[in-house]
This record gives structure tokens, C-alpha cells and sequence, in this order.
């Protein structure tokens, strides 16, 4: 097979993991090639423009409270828009808002009223929440990992969270940790709310797909688009690995396959952790989907049986003007995917969206339906924050699967790649 190029580093994957990872290795003076079988660069994270509105593919936030992001991401170039610190629940009494004491004080007469109640419940609440908010040497992700670890649902049994608190958090992270049975790490549960206590999630100006935007533009070498990788070949004797595409080789010193869980194990055979799918919608409407008082907030089903099979719907464009043009208004609205339920018709997503922001749906305009299923590792108890990345022979893995299901995990996964690369090469460092 002829030699399409000879590198350093090839990196196979666009993606956060991949783009972190070069970067890191171009400044220590590498030779890096990335290559990516989409058109252009961002994994998971990718926004199109339909009928003038910026759709992301599937609803994603960024939280500027995570550390690899305040380290590595010039979050004031992505000119972020945050939604309001809290969020509307639904109930059999209305809407209750609530909100986050310290980001949105504004809130905290509703969020008193809300939970009036549910002191028992509320009480429960800050128990759980007890290891974020006491002081303690070494990294929170340390020291929760340091504990014994259960189940979300057995940690909030124990910690006697009931009533409208666990039925918010319950839901509330449905739509983060995309499954709604409880059966996640509650280390890391409690390390993604400890992220939103200290930011708010934002969308960029220009879209989510502005974050890899950002750390493309960074690297000097090239990311080819549209290489389909066929193999990774470990070569007996030979200096480095080689990369086998339709269009030729291209053999390296090492190669790290930054790709999701699914390739890497396709290519590498490093088995792929179960992972949760998610379908969103995403509607245009000119007339406003939800009260301004709380049309920048998530919004929720907050009863004990949801009237729909949505885990959150969001008016996008009124915490980001920028995601829709003048006149319109951007809903999205999300529900869970997975082998065990079945797929929601469009008919059952719209309705439920409309019933949750207090609008009628019906002159809403279907923009477009995005279903992945494997939107993001699953991370079951006990938590294992990092997992290894040199799997020899010149061979490197890296990916939130390779340490937490999140933007934090792939660019921290990214950089532990890099490093170990480093070192395997021996002084590049």
C-alpha cells in the first residue's frame, strides 16, 4: 500500500480528545497528522445552520465551570450565552420554578415557594449534596472517588431525598447522564452537580461546533476531513504503527485513536462501555414558546408519572439570540434512546414540548430530528475516573470513555494521551 504521508503522530478523530491531544503534542515540538472521516472537524460536537436557525446535533451546553475548559478554552472568544441557574418543572399544580441560590438570587422566592412542601425531602437533599459543599483536601473527583460508591437512586434513598427535590434532580439529570433509571455512579452524579453549582451552562454565539472550531484553528498541521480508517496495524520490527486508509498509509512513530467508544473498538479492540442515546427535536416558531419569566430556564416534567417521553425542552434562542434569525424563536426538546424503550414519535415529542413551556405546539415548524445513539458512555458504579491510554507498541487510546462522559473527560483525555505519548517517545516532553 503506497505511503500517503509519514509523521510523528497521527491522530485518528476530530473530536475534543483528539484536537486537545495534537495540540499538546504539536508544542512539544511533534510532528502531528489528524485524521477524520466527517467533513469537518468536532466528533459528537457539530452545528449546522437550517432555514437560518444554528442547530446543534443534539442538545448540547457547555459549562465554563469545568476545569479542562477554564484551562484550555478561550471561553470569552466563544462569546457564551447562559441560560438562567435553574429550572421550570411541571407539575399538577403548575409550573414551579427554581433556581440556583447563588446564580439567579432572583429566583429564590419562587424556588422557597416551590419547595415549601418538601422539607423533608429538601433536607435529604443537602445531605447528599454534603461532600460538594464541605472543604477537603485534594480534588473534589479525589475524594469522591475515595469513597464507596453506589447507584444515583440507592445514594438518594439513603440520603432520604423525596418529594419535588428528588423528583427535579431525578429528571434533571436524566437529561445529563441520558438514562432516567437511577442506575449511574453517584461519584459522578455529585461531580456534574458540583460543576453546575459553580457555572451556568452557555451555548456560543456561533453554535456549539464553535468549541472545535476553536481547537482546530490552534494547530499548525493539517486535519484531513473525510479519511475513512480502515485499520491500526501494529507492525513487528517497524519503527512505528501504520494507518491504513482507502486512499493509502500513513505510518507514524505512534498513533492515537481519539475516536468514540464504538470505533475505538473497532479499531483497537479496547472494548466499548455501554452507552445512552438521546433524540431531539428542534422546532421554529414566531410566536414566543414559553413565559419570558421563565423562557431561559430548562424545563422539566416534575410529576411522579411525566405526560410525555421528554427529559427537558428549552428555548435555545432566548439564551442565544444568535440561534435563530430575527422573528423566530428555537425549541429544543429531547427524550431518551436505548434498547429497552421505544422510539418517541415526533407527534408525542411535540406535544410533551408544548405542554412543558406552556405553549400549543401546533404551529410550530419541525427544522429537524437528530437521533444518536451513542451520545455518551455510560458511567456506572464504582466510578473509574481514568483508564489507561498506552495500550503499547506505539498505540494510543483517548476519549471520554476514556475518562468521564462529558467535555471535561475528553479533554482531559486528550492531554493524559499527549502526555503518555510523550513519554513514550522518549524526551519529546
Amino acid at each position: 500500500m503506497a505511503v500517503v504521508a509519514e509523521a510523528d503522530v497521527v491522530v485518528v478523530g476530530a473530536g475534543l480528545a483528539g484536537l486537545r491531544c495534537a495540540h499538546e503534542l504539536e508544542g512539544a515540538g511533534l510532528e502531528v497528522v489528524v485524521l477524520d472521516h466527517e467533513d469537518a472537524p468536532g466528533g459528537r460536537i457539530r452545528t449546522d445552520v437550517v432555514d437560518g436557525h444554528l442547530v446543534d446535533r443534539g442538545f448540547q451546553l457547555l459549562n465554563p465551570g469545568y476545569p479542562a475548559v477554564r484551562r484550555w478554552v478561550d471561553t470569552a472568544a466563544l462569546d457564551l450565552h447562559a441560560f438562567d441557574a435553574g429550572v421550570a418543572a411541571r407539575d399538577a399544580d403548575g409550573v414551579r420554578r427554581l433556581g440556583h441560590p447563588w446564580h439567579a438570587p432572583g429566583l429564590l422566592p419562587a424556588s422557597v415557594r416551590a419547595v415549601a412542601g418538601s422539607v423533608p425531602g429538601t433536607l435529604g437533599l443537602l445531605r447528599w449534596a454534603a461532600p460538594l459543599l464541605t472543604p477537603g483536601r485534594g480534588s473534589l473527583g479525589r475524594r469522591l472517588g475515595s469513597a464507596p460508591d453506589t447507584s444515583l437512586a440507592a445514594s438518594l434513598d439513603a440520603a432520604g431525598v423525596s418529594g419535588l427535590p428528588r423528583t427535579v434532580l431525578d429528571r434533571f439529570l436524566a437529561g445529563v447522564l441520558l438514562e432516567d433509571t437511577g442506575a449511574s455512579s453517584a461519584q459522578y452524579a455529585r461531580l456534574l452537580v458540583s460543576s453546575f453549582l459553580q457555572a451556568t451552562p452557555a451555548l456560543p454565539r456561533d453554535g456549539m461546533e464553535a468549541l472545535p472550531r476553536q481547537l482546530a484553528a490552534r494547530l499548525s498541521g493539517p486535519v484531513r476531513t473525510g479519511v475513512e480508517v480502515e485499520a491500526v496495524e501494529r507492525r513487528t520490527g517497524a519503527v512505528g504503527p501504520r494507518v491504513r486508509t482507502a486512499g493509502g498509509a500513513y505510518v507514524a512513530r505512534a498513533v492515537v485513536v481519539a475516536t468514540a467508544a464504538p470505533g475505538a473498538e473497532a479499531l483497537l479492540g479496547v472494548p466499548a462501555p455501554a452507552s445512552h442515546g438521546v433524540v431531539t427535536e428542534w422546532y421554529s416558531t414566531t410566536e414566543p414558546p414559553a413565559p419570558r419569566d421563565r423562557a431561559r430556564l430548562l424545563h422539566v416534567d416534575g410529576r411522579d408519572r411525566p405526560h410525555g417521553p421528554l427529559v427537558n425542552a428549552a428555548v435555545m434562542s432566548a439564551a442565544a439570540p444568535s440561534y435563530a434569525p430575527p422573528g423566530r424563536h428555537l425549541v429544543g426538546a429531547s427524550a431518551l434512546l436505548g434498547p429497552d424503550r421505544p422510539v418517541p414519535s415526533s407527534a408525542a415529542m411535540r406535544d410533551h414540548a408544548g405542554e412543558l413551556l406552556g405553549s400549543d405546539p401546533r404551529g410550530w415548524e419541525l427544522l429537524r430530528r437528530d437521533e444518536v445513539p451513542h451520545a455518551l458512555p455510560a458511567q456506572e458504579p464504582p466510578l473509574t475516573l481514568t483508564r489507561p491510554t498506552d495500550l503499547g507498541a506505539g498505540v494510543f487510546v483517548a476519549g471520554d470513555h476514556r475518562d468521564t462522559a462529558s467535555i471535561q473527560g475528553a479533554l482531559v483525555s486528550g492531554h493524559r494521551a499527549a502526555t503518555a505519548v510523550r513519554r513514550a517517545l522518549g524526551g519529546a516532553a
